[in-house]
């Protein structure tokens, strides 16, 4: 675990004494071989329960594959965002990179915690470099609104968690996720118990995010840079998600009772966040309430807690953060041209860039979970589970992924196909930088379509 966060941790002093001319490409050589040497943790899957142990941190099975997801994006970040903020006053940038280098430390030290306390506060210290992400690199005025949501949202939804994790502190004398998970699930049966259920679940819901407590993401989305975005959408969510699996096997019978109303919500979010994509017209709008319905199938995979529901949440996980993070890429390629995120002002590029076109294609297939590709694999194990669980669940995760297919395509047809509009006189042609980008995104995609274990 050291040898990855020692390098990471390097890099901070790094970013401050290297010259300017070498800023980006020494960030980016040295990100991108932590994000090859976290691969190494990927040898260790083979194995069952914890490896890498040291008192405070340790990887299994659930967290490795997030981990590897989180440094493989810190390069991916890195690469996006050159042409964001390579003209902006050398000390904003050296404070950009060191931005992202801690945002990289704390989800290694989350998705890495024994201890739940320790992943409490790393969870919460995410937070404070995204809503810097947010608030000083983002593009409009608006983006002060979206910081707060964000950060409203967020603490509210935590406080619960953080008195939940005390209660249980003082009711099993330990917080360490070695200890608990091997323990029996507590018994819970009063009212008050009932509470504390909930207050463990709301911060993980809110950070996923469940639809109804979902606001703060699409404005979040929207306003970032585009390394907020890539980050929100491929590893933050995936936060809440991993802290429910971590939490759920210790709250016993109770979850079977208390869980019917949050999987009807997650399902009904899959159902109207769908619908709010196909009237949308601001790009990047539209790609935050897809993720809000692919975080939804996750939340609802993970609360019936089913050896095979998890398998296809955790892969569903993986696949919708590189698919995400992808198709925030192809919305900031498209904004950098025609300075537009609404989609009838920058349609018909098929024309102008057929290359980029291409990419669009793969990345929309691979949103609405086009076989072979992991995310199909995701979905239908959520989907079969569900299925199983209750048959009525049918007809709204059938109707989901049939209004999945249908924003997926419709935001395809509109950003590419059609004349392109006579204010485009000039578009600047695609670059390598963005192609080698969108290329690291997918090639993970394509490992596991023939190595699957890689995550399961």
């Amino acid at each position: 675990m050291l040898k990855i966060l020692a390098p990471t941790l390097m890099m901070i002093p790094t970013i401050w004494l290297v010259p300017a001319k070498w800023l980006w490409p020494s960030s980016l050589m040295h990100s991108l071989l932590i994000a090859l040497a976290s691969l190494s943790w990927l040898k260790n899957l083979s194995e069952t329960g914890w490896t890498c142990l040291n008192p405070y941190m340790a990887t299994d099975s659930l967290s490795t594959p997030l981990l590897v997801l989180s440094c493989w994006l810190f390069p991916l970040m890195i690469l996006a965002s050159q042409n964001h903020t390579a003209s902006e006053p050398l000390n904003r940038q050296r404070t950009f990179i060191t931005l992202l280098t801690f945002l990289q430390i704390f989800l290694i030290l989350a998705f890495s915690a024994t201890e739940m306390i320790m992943f409490y506060v790393m969870f919460e210290a995410t937070l404070i470099p995204t809503l810097f992400l947010i608030t000083r690199w983002g593009n409009q005025t608006e983006r002060l609104n979206a910081g707060t949501y964000f950060l409203f949202y967020t603490l509210a939804g935590s406080l619960p968690l953080l008195v939940a994790l005390l209660l249980l502190q003082n009711s099993t004398g330990t917080l360490s996720l070695l200890t608990l998970q091997l323990s029996n699930p507590i018994p819970l049966s009063t009212f008050s118990d009932k509470l504390w259920w909930t207050g463990c679940l709301l911060a993980f819901l809110v950070k996923m995010p469940l639809y109804g407590v979902h606001l703060w993401l699409p404005k979040a989305h929207v306003e970032a840079p585009i390394a907020g975005s890539m980050v929100l959408a491929a590893v933050l969510l995936k936060l809440g998600g991993y802290g429910m699996m971590r939490i759920l096997p210790m709250l016993g019978p109770l979850t079977k009772e208390l869980s019917y109303p949050f999987i009807i919500f997650a399902l009904w979010g899959v159902i109207m966040t769908g619908s709010i994509c196909l009237r949308q017209t601001d790009l990047k709008s539209l790609i935050a309430y897809s993720s809000v319905g692919h975080m939804s199938l996750v939340a609802s995979g993970i609360l019936i807690q089913t050896p095979w529901s998890l398998s296809g949440a955790l892969i569903l996980m993986i696949a919708h953060g590189l698919t995400s993070s992808a198709l925030f890429c192809l919305a900031n390629t498209n904004y950098e041209r025609t300075s537009s995120r609404t989609m009838i002002l920058a349609r018909g590029l098929q024309m102008a860039l057929p290359l980029m076109a291409t990419w669009w294609f793969i990345v929309s297939l691979a949103n609405l979970a086009l076989p072979p590709l992991p995310n199909l694999m995701g979905e239908l194990m959520i989907i079969t589970s569900l299925f199983n669980w209750s048959p009525w669940t049918i007809i709204l995760t059938g109707a989901g992924t049939l209004i999945t297919a249908g924003y997926s395509l419709y935001m395809f047809l509109m950003t590419q196909r059609g004349p392109l509009p006579t204010h485009i006189t000039a578009l600047e042609p695609s670059h390598t930088r963005e192609h080698l980008l969108l290329a690291l995104h997918m090639l993970p995609l394509g490992l596991l379509i023939f190595k699957p274990e890689l995550i399961m």
